[in-house]
């Protein structure tokens, strides 16, 4: 278990630590290059997009031939898709490496494909624990690799910055080499109780898996939306850079211990409370950080606050989707509800680049963020988190 932990761990420290930072590329790379802010945000947003809408397939082929060579495939497209970000003469090429290309290589180097080899190996009394502890090490990926960009793009420049972090992207097919799992390296399938298609027929006819689509819908959303437009936010405000740079390591940082806390409560209490804590305890957040006065301290709180509540839903959806359905699918069932999650992404990040080049600000899209916090909140109480009923004959290879 310990092997599993750490190099799970370490892959989402780098995948999830890497792309936390492209928010500090927006500025740079569009006054370099001259394109707009929404051309960037655009290439971002279809990143997400790709990401859940590849991770579905994803989660389909490592539950099948397991994690060990779609990790080795998604190391590669990542460091792929990082040079030619690098490259990208044009905001079409931009958008094809940066949105499409580095897309799928996170559907296949991130928690969908992780949380499939947890769910598969680690005691069910642990599942939540364990999931916990994988979301604090994205977390720690955010603290430490943001500080990290922003020092490369100060001393190599934006281009050259993304070659280097291509280097660190390649990392993730060395530790995958931890994760081989028993039972997938002859390439046989494994036996398994439901198809892939029953399997999504129950879900999908299931109310409680909507409304946790529903949620973490919202949870795309906002977290994208700060991840990627905070530090122009705060620059048009005439803060110095490094407040940025600073604001989403403390994400990063009070994100580890939130991460943690929410595996671990997971464990004791109904999960749909907690989740439903969360996205309250946001829309709060953001009230309060509207109302102060701006300075470096009221942001440095703020994203303290948002960060112990970043990826806290991350364990607590994944937890409550294989304690109802079981863990034979659930890469693929992650990844569809992780699709729900990029949509709100998509839309975070791409309406917060038109909304801002349409009025000049971001009020109307933090306006947005506060209201769909309420919503999550509010379609997180009723999930039924038992473990569903099948009828014993229901069991078709």
């Amino acid at each position: 278990m310990a092997q599993i932990l750490l190099c799970g761990g370490a892959i989402v420290t780098l995948s999830m630590g890497i792309r936390h930072g492209f928010g500090l590329w927006l500025q740079p790379i569009t006054q370099d290059m001259g394109w707009t802010r929404e051309s960037f945000s655009l290439a971002i947003a279809v990143q997400n997009l790709s990401w859940g809408i590849l991770g579905i397939f994803v989660g389909i082929l490592a539950d099948r031939i397991g994690a060990f060579k779609v990790l080795i495939g998604g190391s590669i497209l990542y460091a792929l898709g990082l040079v030619g970000m690098a490259l990208s003469p044009t905001s079409t090429m931009f958008l094809l490496t940066a949105g499409v290309l580095v897309g799928a290589a996170q559907a296949g180097t991130t928690y969908a494909v992780i949380y499939g080899v947890l769910g598969r190996q680690i005691p069910v009394v642990q599942r939540s624990w364990a999931m916990g502890v994988t979301a604090a090490a994205g977390s720690f990926g955010q603290f430490f690799m943001v500080p990290v960009e922003g020092g490369l793009i100060a001393q190599f420049g934006w281009s050259n910055a993304l070659l280097v972090l291509a280097v660190f992207a390649l990392l993730i097919a060395g530790l995958a080499f931890g994760l081989r799992e028993p039972g997938f390296s002859s390439g046989t399938s494994i036996k398994r109780d439901q198809t892939v298609g029953q399997a999504l027929k129950e879900a999908w006819s299931y109310p409680s898996f909507l409304l946790l689509m529903a949620g973490y819908f919202v949870c795309g959303f906002q977290v994208m939306f700060i991840g990627v437009h905070m530090p122009s936010y705060l620059k048009d405000f005439g803060m110095a850079p490094h407040v940025a740079s600073y604001s989403l390591a403390l994400v990063g940082l009070f994100n580890i211990f939130g991460t943690y806390l929410a595996g671990n409560l997971g464990q004791k209490m109904p999960k749909r409370y907690l989740l439903s804590g969360i996205y309250s305890l946001r829309s709060v957040a953001t009230v309060g950080f509207l109302l102060a006065p701006l300075s470096p301290w009221s942001v440095y709180i703020f994203c303290a606050a948002m960060g112990f509540l970043w990826l806290s839903t991350v364990p607590l959806t994944n937890a409550t989707i294989a304690q109802i359905f079981g863990v034979q699918h659930l890469s693929m069932l992650g990844g569809f509800v992780f699709f729900s999650h990029q949509i709100g992404s998509f839309l975070g990040v791409w309406l917060g680049g038109y909304l801002y080049d349409i009025n000049g600000n971001y009020d109307m899209v933090w306006y947005i963020s506060i209201g769909l916090g309420i919503f999550a909140a509010l379609v997180n109480l009723p999930v039924r988190e038992s473990a569903i009923a099948r009828p014993s004959t229901a069991n078709a290879a």
